[in-house]
């Protein structure tokens, strides 16, 4: 009798036990090759999420949820209510890309929750889990108690499971802060505050990179470490330090963890375009890629001026030689900076500009005019000093005008430390704004470029004609300042890359030129030329003046080098020391390859299995030339053609700082 007690005992704690077990809910997601796995659980009502790969914890358990101002937070006392499972697989176009057709391809779950008490509201966490990838995304449905509201803090983590090598540039508290050359450190040795892409590594066998897709009427995110490896979202505030400002339902952003086995992949991955809506454009005809000249690099240089004056750089008769240039030379656009009033002046402070007046020496409608005749476009720019609200009262007459004169294309730019004089660029105020501005452009059939820019999410998806931005330690550092090191044009690709198409106006041939300060560019001309095909961007600058190129046989490449892509295929690299990076032409049978290095020379074999097979090629080189050397030798260029096919292996050899630059052709 004794005995059956002890068994029933047993029984009952048993049973208890399961009970208890099953209340703790795991939900789980594979990716559809199944070599990626996210689980979610509620612990005591919070929740939390993990990312495995394999059999490897990626992601250890990171807390969820948010913090809300002068309403009880959204971050404990959960139930699950409901989850679902599901597919998706689908090829999508797109108009314009470093690569023309995409796949889509998921598995999602989306669990349901709502709070046991209190006001017992609802929130939604969706997560699609790609071969490449993870997206998740909070949704809070309008509901009682959560109709208009301010979110102070999103409590999202990245508890990384190991103590990853991480390439970063810190974040606040200025404008500019994205303009800033990278650090690799470990993980736990962060101790500010970090934009997104951040990528790591651990062991060149596992690559991570975090940032976020489709931006939309939030704060952009940066990264907050804590000494150890977990990384927090940190919002980027308003003045009044409110990070995000709710009227109705909120989908989030998504938050996105790109996960590879090669640093390539990361490039390669189109996770981030996937996260967002397709084109909603009706008309994208005006949309067309392309590479540019302008007055830019004489600013810089200082012997052109924005504003007026005997050396003012945007007149009609400057103008009118690039177009000139660009006729005879295949470059399709034009970019006329400094062609508005407002530049006299401290106009950083100032930002008093007007979008639609221009200095008595340029002739807009001359311009456009002689453009059109010689097949060329005319490129318009709009900055704003950071003046915002000045730019918003003009904004639509400023559309109207570029349309009006057949103007498709605009660069605009934000500099200053604060918008208005006191809002962040990241910050929810500027994301709508910048928002605000493509759509404004779209109406009136043009292209965006931005400058000092919210940082890119992948919405060129969704809106086409928003084409490419800086947001990047650009070349012109390299006219006034200490410049970038040979490192940093191979470590963007794998970090600020990511997020999108970058305006890194390459192509300086003059590359000890002479000034005041001792500046110069820190790279071979080769190097210069493989960064066409290295750093993408559906526009490309070719940045020097334009007496530069003239007879310069290297300047054939630029030439020749289109900006719109079929295929991209990343052969070979390693974050800051060397990339090597093939695209195909989109209108063509060519392929152009670039191939860069840091600061030491070395040797690369680059297999060329991705022509096609059965087909030959001539490949026409752009070389490092004899003793060249990005510190004492910039210039010298070998140029020479070989006979290859897909079977062929090419040794590149690389300067120190140096590059090269191939178009293979082919002939038969």
């Amino acid at each position: 009798m004794k005995r059956n007690i002890v068994l029933c005992l047993l029984m009952l704690v048993c049973a208890s036990f399961v009970g208890c077990k099953s209340t703790a809910q795991i939900l789980s997601v594979k990716s559809p090759d199944g070599t990626l796995n996210v689980s979610f659980q509620l612990k005591d009502g919070v929740p939390y999420y993990n990312i495995g790969k394999r059999n490897f914890s990626v992601v250890n358990d990171s807390k969820m949820g948010f913090i809300l101002k002068d309403i009880p937070s959204l971050d404990k006392d959960f139930k699950i209510i409901d989850s679902k499972t599901g597919t998706f697989d689908q090829t999508w176009t797109q108009p314009w890309g470093e690569v023309k057709d995409i796949r889509n391809n998921y598995k999602s779950l989306v669990v349901s929750l709502q709070e046991k008490k209190g006001l017992k509201r609802k929130m939604n966490i969706v997560f699609k889990v790609y071969n490449d990838g993870v997206g998740f995304r909070y949704e809070i449905p309008e509901q009682p108690g959560l109709t208009e509201y301010q979110i102070m803090d999103e409590l999202t983590e990245f508890n990384m499971s190991r103590d990853l090598e991480a390439w970063w540039i810190p974040a606040f508290p200025d404008a500019q802060d994205s303009e800033q050359p990278f650090t690799k450190t470990m993980l736990s040795k962060l101790d500010q505050n970090v934009h997104t892409p951040l990528t790591m590594e651990l062991n060149d066998s596992l690559f991570v990179s975090i940032h976020e897709a489709a931006l939309v009427n939030y704060a952009s995110t940066t990264l907050k470490p804590n000494g150890t490896t977990l990384l927090k979202s940190d919002l980027v505030p308003w003045a009044d330090g409110v990070k995000v400002k709710v009227k109705g339902s909120l989908n989030t952003p998504w938050r996105t963890l790109q996960i590879a086995d090669k640093p390539g992949d990361l490039i390669t991955s189109y996770l981030i375009l996937n996260l967002n809506e397709p084109n909603r454009l009706t008309d994208i005809s005006y949309v067309k890629p392309g590479k540019y000249t302008g007055v830019w690099w004489g600013m810089h240089l200082k012997t052109q001026t924005w504003g007026q004056g005997p050396q003012h750089g945007a007149t009609t008769q400057n103008v009118k030689d690039l177009i000139d240039f660009n006729k005879k030379h295949n470059i399709q656009g034009v970019l006329a900076e400094g062609w508005n009033e407002g530049w006299d002046g401290d106009w950083v402070k100032d930002g008093n500009f007007n979008f639609t007046k221009s200095y008595p020496d340029f002739d807009m409608a001359e311009l456009s005019k002689y453009a059109q005749e010689n097949g060329v476009a005319l490129i318009s720019h709009h900055e704003t000093g950071g003046n915002v609200a000045n730019y918003e009262s003009q904004l639509e007459d400023a559309f109207k005008l570029l349309e009006k004169n057949n103007i498709h294309a605009v660069k605009t730019g934000y500099v200053n430390k604060r918008i208005n004089g006191k809002e962040y660029h990241q910050g929810q105020f500027m994301v709508n704004h910048y928002q605000h501005v493509v759509e404004t452009a779209a109406n009136h059939k043009v292209m965006v470029d931005i400058h000092e820019p919210i940082k890119d999410t992948g919405l060129r998806r969704t809106y086409p004609n928003l084409m490419t931005r800086e947001g990047v330690r650009g070349t012109e550092y390299e006219a006034w300042s200490e410049g970038n090191t040979p490192s940093h044009t191979t470590i963007i690709p794998f970090t600020r890359g990511l997020a999108g198409p970058i305006d890194y106006t390459p192509g300086i041939f003059d590359i000890q030129f002479k000034n005041d300060g001792g500046f110069r560019v820190h790279t071979t001309l080769a190097k210069q030329l493989a960064l066409y095909v290295v750093i993408y961007s559906p526009f490309q600058m070719a940045a020097d003046l334009t007496k530069n190129y003239e007879n310069n046989p290297a300047f054939k490449f630029i030439e020749d080098v289109p900006t719109d892509w079929e295929t991209t295929k990343v052969l070979d690299a390693k974050i800051g020391e060397f990339v090597t990076i093939a695209r195909k032409d989109r209108k063509s049978n060519d392929w152009y390859l670039g191939s860069i290095t840091n600061d030491k020379a070395c040797t690369i074999d680059a297999k060329l299995s991705f022509l096609t097979p059965g087909k030959n090629y001539m490949a026409e080189v752009y070389a490092d030339g004899e003793g060249a050397n990005y510190d004492t030798n910039p210039l010298p260029v070998a140029i020479s053609q070989t006979k290859v096919n897909s079977e062929s292996i090419l040794k590149i050899s690389l300067a120190a700082g140096g590059g090269q630059a191939i178009r293979f052709r082919m002939i038969d």
